[in-house]
């Protein structure tokens, strides 16, 4: 199992994508119009700082994240934060700022920073839009991603199945119904010295998915009449169209905010699904002295408690059905997930629960409880879950 904790920061900076050796058509099409700003356009930017190590057995902590603010904190502040980027930055006056370098300077400048630490840098990733985000990992591997909207009206159904398995199966979502679909294309390279995409072909492919998916009944599109019509299906399919020009690594589609599938071009399939739970707790530890609790937790050992609004996303992995076009029952997995943190819902977690008597409720903990929980519901089928404590702090969770 690999544990990881993530910290996310903010901050705002101008740049230009554009490299002066490349001509002038060679930067459109790598960067599209927006090379075109001579002197910089703007981004609100968002780093996750990732973290993986052992788990402090007294209290709990993988790492103490108010160090990973303060820390990491310093670098965006002064050598980010309200910068020109190409200019202001010198790790950028000969390479262009795009996502994906951004994230790769962040990570050179951060890790030396914890060398004192047990817990190790593994991953930076950074959002630059809402549709456009890049992660660089410890290995020197970087992953671009690019996020596009459709709306269409479906049946979920397969082709494959006889229509009384289809209403067995799918229930209610066999009838005609409509979702607004977001989907995420994941380009991977082990060393990214050049866009891992250019720009004016990642737009000519998404246009084309867009002409045939965008306002269309899909039991009626061309291309996916013999498939079945789940989301699974749908999300191998744009993979397919996609490797067909473009070395795509995967393809997450959410047919709604809180659940979602994920193709990878390797043949694995994988379903996510978001719920969240409001849970009081306080971080303490009864064999230290208040001073000390204090340094560690500092407002979080309030003796009377907080709390928070948590968010679980839990991912299953295992074997895809071709025949009925499922994973694993949308149904199933929504309750399997609503019974694990039940006995959490409007509780003191110290408390009112039976998982923290002996142990500190942190975010490090509750994942892992809340895994050994649900994991036993979906078949062991789990692969990766995942708690967001605030937007600022996420605890993850994996398979290995």
């Amino acid at each position: 199992m690999l544990l990881t904790v993530s910290k996310r920061l903010e901050f705002s900076a101008s740049r230009r994508l554009f490299v002066s050796r490349w001509t002038g058509g060679e930067n459109l099409a790598a960067f599209g119009p927006e090379t075109r700003a001579q002197y910089g356009t703007g981004r609100n930017y968002i780093a996750y700082f990732i973290f993986s190590g052992k788990v402090d057995p007294v209290t709990g902590m993988l790492i103490n994240i108010s160090e990973i603010k303060k820390r990491a904190g310093e670098v965006v502040d002064n050598q980010f934060d309200h910068k020109f980027l190409n200019e202001d930055n010198p790790a950028f006056h000969e390479v262009p700022p795009t996502a994906e370098n951004i994230a790769r300077q962040l990570f050179i400048d951060v890790q030396p920073l914890f060398g004192d630490v047990d817990a190790k840098l593994v991953a930076c990733h950074l959002i630059e839009t809402p549709d456009r985000n890049a992660t660089f990992y410890a290995d020197g591997a970087s992953e671009a991603n690019y996020w596009f909207e459709f709306s269409a009206a479906r049946q979920t159904m397969s082709p494959r199945l006889t229509p009384a398995e289809n209403a067995r199966l799918f229930g209610a979502a066999a009838a005609v119904h409509g979702h607004n679909y977001r989907a995420r294309l994941t380009f991977r390279k082990d060393k990214a010295d050049r866009p891992i995409v250019q720009q004016q072909d990642l737009d000519a492919g998404v246009d084309s998915l867009r002409q045939e998916l965008d306002h269309r009944h899909l039991n009626d599109v061309l291309g996916l009449k013999d498939r079945p019509i789940t989301t699974e299906s749908l999300a191998t399919y744009i993979g397919e169209r996609v490797k067909a020009s473009l070395p795509i690594h995967r393809v997450r589609l959410h047919e709604r905010a809180d659940f979602f599938a994920e193709a990878w071009t390797s043949g694995s399939m994988f379903l996510g699904m978001q719920m969240r739970f409001s849970a009081a707790h306080r971080l303490h530890v009864p064999s230290f002295s208040d001073e000390k609790n204090t340094t560690l937790f500092g407002k979080c050992d309030n003796p009377r408690g907080h709390g928070h609004l948590y968010l679980a996303e839990a991912t299953l992995g295992g074997k895809y059905d071709e025949r009925s076009g499922t994973l694993y029952d949308f149904v199933a997995f929504r309750k399997a997930l609503s019974d694990s943190i039940e006995p959490w819902r409007d509780r003191h977690l110290d408390l009112e629960t039976e998982d923290f008597g002996k142990i500190s409720s942190t975010g490090e903990n509750i994942v892992r409880a809340l895994w050994s929980k649900l994991d036993s519901r979906v078949n062991q089928q789990l692969v990766r879950l995942r708690l967001w404590e605030t937007k600022n702090n996420r605890f993850t969770l994996r398979r290995t």
